[in-house]
């Protein structure tokens, strides 16, 4: 006479539980730098669209860059800032917001300094330490803070309008 059996032994129960534990273990830290990556993408999207929106504010002001502060302490401080200034040209405060930021933007109003040592200077008379007015060496918007993994943390958007995670300005000799 057979015998049917109901439920999982001991043995098959632990198993099955040292599996979803295992896979836990290595789905867990992909997912997170999954999500670090798609963080920097998004805030490199934000300072392209920024710097699409610095494009125009350029063509209507005589390609000549503005004299804002930095950044501001809060959303009150009543300063000439990029995230007031462009914000009629990109449409949307989001776009000055980095998903890796969870504090600054929500105190001041935007994740992104701006390079105020470019200010009142024509488009094609820009110098950074000693890098001899070339574009691609000269940012003008970076993160407020190391908020990406990696070195160097930050993402820039360079003088040519393109936005990279990588340091392409130094000091000449």
């Amino acid at each position: 006479m057979k015998t049917s059996r109901r439920g999982f032994t001991l043995t098959e129960l632990l198993v099955t539980l040292g599996i979803v534990a295992a896979l836990a273990a290595i789905s867990v830290p992909v997912g997170l730098s999954v999500h670090r990556k798609a963080q920097r993408a998004a805030c490199l999207s934000n300072l392209r669209q920024i710097g699409m929106g610095l494009e125009s504010y350029l063509q209507d002001h005589g390609q000549v860059l503005p004299e804002w502060q930095a950044g501001r302490r809060s959303k009150n401080e009543d300063v000439p800032v990029m995230e007031t200034a462009l914000l009629p040209y990109v449409g949307s405060e989001e776009i000055f917001h980095c998903p890796a930021d969870k504090t600054e933007f929500a105190r001041s109003g935007c994740s992104y300094l701006w390079n105020t040592t470019q200010g009142g200077r024509h488009r094609t008379r820009l110098e950074f330490f000693g890098s001899g007015g070339d574009p691609r060496r000269i940012p003008l918007v970076i993160d407020k803070e190391a908020w990406h993994p990696g070195e160097p943390g930050a993402n820039f958007l360079y003088a040519d309008l393109s936005a990279s995670s990588k340091v392409s300005f130094g000091v000449n000799e």
